[in-house]
Parts: C-alpha cells; sequence; structure tokens
C-alpha cells in the first residue's frame, strides 16, 4: 500500500477512457458475424405463377423468348427464326426483329423454374441493347389445391 505524504500538487493523468470503445465494437463484431452469413446465402428467384380470369391466348404478332435450363434461347415461330437460337446470334436477330416494329417493342419471355437468374440477366440486357422497350413475363398457371 502507498500513500503519498508530502507535498501538497496532485497530479492528474489524462488517460483515455477505452472501455466504451470496446464495447461497441464488440456489438459490431456480433452484428457482422451474424448478417454476413445472411448475404453470403443469397436467395432464390423464382417466375411467378398466378391465376388468370380469362384465357390470353398468343397473338401473331408477338415476340416470345424461351430460355431453358441450360440457357439456351429460342424464339417462336412466328418470328422466322426456327427454334434454338446461338447464344451470340440472339442480339443480332432481336435487333433485326424490333427494328423493323412499328407499333409496340415489347418482348415476352419464359425461363425454365431452375434456371440460374443470370441467364435470365443476360437475356434482358441484349434484349435492351437490341431495341426492346417492354419486357413482361409470362407466368404459368397456378394449380389449383387439391384438399
Amino acid at each position: 500500500m502507498g500513500m503519498s505524504v508530502g507535498g501538497g500538487e496532485e497530479v492528474v493523468k489524462s488517460e483515455p477512457n477505452v472501455i466504451p470503445m470496446i464495447d461497441i465494437m464488440l456489438v459490431l463484431l456480433i452484428i457482422f458475424m451474424i448478417v454476413t452469413p445472411v448475404i453470403a446465402g443469397g436467395f432464390t428467384a423464382t417466375m411467378p405463377q398466378a391465376e388468370n380470369l380469362e384465357a390470353a391466348p398468343d397473338e401473331d404478332n408477338d415476340i416470345i423468348l424461351g430460355i431453358d435450363e441450360q440457357g439456351n434461347y429460342y424464339l417462336d415461330p412466328g418470328t422466322g427464326s426456327t427454334g434454338r437460337l446461338a447464344n451470340e446470334q440472339l442480339g443480332e436477330v432481336l435487333t433485326s426483329l424490333y427494328s423493323r416494329r412499328t407499333k409496340d417493342a415489347i418482348l415476352y419471355f419464359r425461363a425454365d423454374q431452375g434456371l440460374e437468374f443470370s441467364h435470365v440477366e443476360d437475356a434482358m440486357d441484349i434484349a435492351r441493347k437490341s431495341g426492346v422497350r417492354v419486357l413482361a413475363a409470362v407466368t404459368d398457371q397456378k394449380r389449383p389445391v387439391r384438399r
């Protein structure tokens, strides 16, 4: 035990209080430990399903782009293209189709439910660069629930 016995001068020590800073750092560490795995996990996007009140058959001038599970592109037979397109040809074919359209620039697309969204995103980018102004996803008919 030590005591100061002499002189009347007290020395004031100026030390920062780091306890609150350590508390804040620990809270932030815990938050990042919880949030990081959730962000890295991602989510699964699926095409919407809808109940159609009225049947809406495809019109003759509708252009429908299909994308299968492997990411291959297909155009409907009404466009003059027969079935499957090479991925490199999609931009050229869509540009030639939409450069001639004066009424509307709508592209309908159907995608396989097991398809990665990056393939749909690539197709949308190509379509936008080719002159498509409106992209519409074709939904699947919702199946009635049997009880």
